[in-house]
């Protein structure tokens, strides 16, 4: 059950991300590194140093570029002994990042929607799809390009499941725990209920960096998260 729970160090500092790391311990195995750490936090070090100790990391980078440049990168990855690594779920991306990353145990996930953006926010950007629409739509194409698996949002992660089937990999970030705010997200759902949907593992940052006690947070997560897994 630990290693659903990915951990987001969404920090701007070395020094924070690793005391958050410390004083989580044995409670959390498995750790995001998006942009704030990765550029702020000389993250593809801490990363490393992460993965040098026996953690799990998840570079989530959201790799767009010509397939040369995105495999090449995939590749680089591949070699740090990283998890799981996101590209956008765009058809020709996901192909050259399933390209690079056959044989290794690099899991590429493709992003689907943000859970920032809502109908009303996909429609801004020029789909005639609603949210979920997109969501589908590119959850058929991560499955025909090959790769380990995609991000949604939970709300969508049942819908995506009988898309993809049962081997793929669902990653949802947009995930509150009771009493939790949702802050900038607008698709949220509790723990119990987005493994209940189908997701495989769920990214927390804000609940849990930002908690008086960090490792207390996570534990009551993963309390939560054993009430509705369907893989514990």
């Amino acid at each position: 059950m630990t290693g659903q729970l990915i951990v987001g160090l969404d920090v701007s500092s070395r020094a924070r991300a690793e005391q958050l790391v410390e004083q989580l311990g044995d409670a959390v195995d498995f750790y995001k590194i998006g942009y704030q750490c990765f550029y702020g936090a000389d993250g593809l070090a801490l990363g490393k140093s992460l993965i040098a100790a026996g953690k799990k990391v998840f570079f989530d980078l959201k790799l767009l570029d010509i397939d040369n440049t995105v495999e090449q990168g995939v590749a680089a990855f591949a070699q740090t002994g990283a998890a799981m690594l996101t590209v956008h779920a765009y058809p020709k991306t996901m192909r050259a990042a399933a390209k690079a990353a056959a044989g290794t145990g690099l899991c590429v996930l493709g992003v689907t929607v943000l859970t920032s953006m809502d109908d009303a926010d996909v429609k801004e950007a020029g789909y005639e799809r609603d949210a979920a629409g997109l969501v589908a739509l590119r959850a058929q194409q991560a499955r025909d390009a090959g790769i380990g698996g995609i991000v949604s949002s939970p709300h969508e992660a049942e819908m995506v499941r009988t898309i993809v089937g049962p081997k793929m990999q669902i990653v949802t970030p947009g995930i509150r725990p009771t009493g939790a705010a949702a802050g900038d997200q607008k698709r949220v759902m509790g723990p119990a209920e987005a493994l209940g949907a189908g997701a495989t593992h769920l990214v927390v940052a804000r609940p849990i960096i930002e908690a008086p006690n960090p490792a207390a947070a996570a534990r009551a997560i993963l309390a939560e998260m054993n009430t509705g897994s369907r893989l514990a």
